[in-house]
């Protein structure tokens, strides 16, 4: 919820702090109901930088990826590649992010974008970027700020 909030290094902080203490190869390295594959999906799309946090719209909410590369072959044909420049335990920040080499200052991808494959670079970094993706327009949609205009 800190991507709405305008401070994405701390949705960053949390994302890796579940995935590193409540998903663990031991007998109870599983954290609660499976819930109909929910809790793993939410574990394999985190674990790629990204989840689609809120069902009706076409946006996935960046947190931070566990893997320095990933690539998805999409069902269309198209490649999506994840690339996270420097990633590992200490450098959990996403210090900037391009997507087939513009700048992405948003803390979303759309479906759309997605689905046309290409690459996404995420630099990582052990300290946050307190600049990235603060605006009110870099937030995720929300029907509350609907509410609120």
């Amino acid at each position: 919820m800190y991507n709405y909030a305008g401070q994405p290094w701390k949705t960053q902080e949390r994302v890796r702090e579940v995935i590193s203490t409540l998903y663990t190869p031991n007998p109870d390295g599983y954290c609660g109901d499976e819930d109909n594959g929910q809790t793993s999906a939410w574990y394999v799309f985190s674990s790629l930088g990204f989840y689609p946090v809120c069902p009706g719209t076409d946006q996935y909410v960046i947190g931070s990826p566990l893997f320095e590369k990933a690539t998805i072959q999409l069902e269309n044909g198209n490649k999506l590649v994840i690339e996270a420049k420097d990633n590992n335990a200490e450098n959990i920040y996403v210090n900037n992010i391009k997507m087939n080499g513009k700048v992405v200052d948003r803390n979303y991808f759309t479906h759309s974008e997605l689905l046309k494959g290409g690459k996404i670079e995420m630099d990582m970094s052990a300290k946050p970027n307190k600049n990235r993706g603060v605006t009110k327009e870099a937030a995720p949609y929300s029907m509350t700020m609907e509410l609120q205009d």
